[in-house]
């Protein structure tokens, strides 16, 4: 995992906190090495916990807004759930690791 992930892990679940997240997965090149971090941005991997669907939304782009801010960078959020190509769900399982669980 790259260093910049790794020294702001706690400010990491505190964001999941306040936007009700079960669990955040860092995936991809920050987490094999090969990342560039020039060319690269943060891919994560979000469950959140059950929402009304008002809230849903909100946690989702509040969340994704909230974690660009911390790493000045962008950041792709996958969530899960909405994972249904087999060979994408390969890829994700296969570098995913585990940064917050509730």
């Amino acid at each position: 995992m790259i260093p910049i992930v790794e020294e702001r892990v706690g400010e990491l679940q505190q964001l999941c906190i306040r936007y009700r997240v079960l669990r955040l997965d860092l995936f991809g090149s920050a987490v094999t090495g090969n990342c560039h971090w020039r060319e690269s941005d943060l891919d994560f991997l979000v469950e959140f916990q059950t929402l009304p669907s008002g809230e849903y939304a909100n946690a989702y782009f509040g969340l994704l807004e909230a974690l660009e801010l911390l790493f000045g960078h962008p950041v792709d959020l996958v969530v899960d759930s909405a994972i249904k190509n087999p060979f994408f769900r390969q890829r994700v399982d296969e570098t995913r690791t585990l940064l917050y669980a509730a």
